[in-house]
């Protein structure tokens, strides 16, 4: 199946506008010809969706909709040929082929011959939406097949690129609760690779699991960032996720930040 079918590419606007539509309130669609020939920033309605490459599509799924409590907006798949391929991989293609190595042996997987497909699912958060992408070689199956590429080993939030997805705890919640009933939840799953982080030492794997509840948060108390409550932690498919709460002075500052950008 390809992308090149014009059908195929209304199938994913009308998905990308639904999701749009669900996070954008509508006061803010509909601009001016002359917003819509403005400057950059005025030509935007905000951040989409979010997107996430998995090693397994269905664990990845399982966790943010069973544990995390996202809601399917959509799915599709079995993309290849050629536009879908330029689409999301012409530049590194095309440094692979600057730089004489072989496309394949740099995770660039060959959609356009469709010897490696691509499929992607879409989740609705109340206030964004989280696309996971799996890239699969065309003899493995949807959901549960084996990934093309195999998972980076450069895990630190340290590195350059790295990206992660923050989720916003509500206020009346207790932080430590909630990350003690993630990791629980989580591993009833088997997804034992959610795992979050204690904000005391810890000499060993036992040690982490042991800390005391109250180590799985960071209560921020003075400075800019008073009234932040934070937390990172590892996602099902090794991704960087982080958990925030904020009261206080810290709602003050973003909740200040969003009305002046609605004016």
């Amino acid at each position: 199946m390809t992308i090149d079918n014009p059908s195929r590419r209304g199938v994913m606007l009308a998905a990308g506008a639904m999701a749009a539509t669900a996070i954008i309130p509508a006061a803010a669609q509909g601009a001016s010809t002359a917003t819509a020939r403005g400057a950059l920033g005025a030509r935007l309605q905000g951040v989409q969706h979010f997107g996430l490459t998995v090693q397994n599509m269905d664990r990845a799924f399982a966790f943010y909709t069973e544990v995390l409590g996202g809601t399917e907006i959509m799915r599709d798949g079995d993309f290849q040929g050629d536009v879908i391929h330029n689409t999301l991989l012409l530049t590194e293609e095309l440094d692979a082929k600057q730089r004489q190595v072989n496309p394949r042996a740099v995770g660039i997987p060959d959609l356009r011959s469709g010897a490696q497909r691509l499929d992607v699912r879409f989740i609705q958060f109340d206030n964004v939406v989280i696309e996971l992408l799996q890239y699969r070689d065309s003899n493995q199956p949807q959901g549960n097949g084996a990934s093309f590429a195999p998972p980076t080993e450069k895990t630190s939030p340290a590195f350059p690129r790295s990206m992660h997805i923050c989720f916003y705890i509500r206020e009346d919640v207790d932080f430590n609760e909630f990350i003690r009933d993630l990791e629980s939840e989580s591993a009833k799953r088997g997804m034992h690779q959610v795992k979050a982080n204690r904000i005391v030492n810890s000499g060993s794997e036992q040690e982490r699991l042991q800390a005391p509840l109250n180590t799985r948060s960071n209560p921020i108390t003075s400075g800019k960032s008073d009234g932040w409550t934070l937390i990172y932690a590892k996602g099902p498919e090794g991704e960087q996720l982080e958990f925030v709460q904020t009261r206080g002075h810290a709602k003050r500052v973003f909740g200040e930040a969003a009305r002046r950008r609605a004016l």
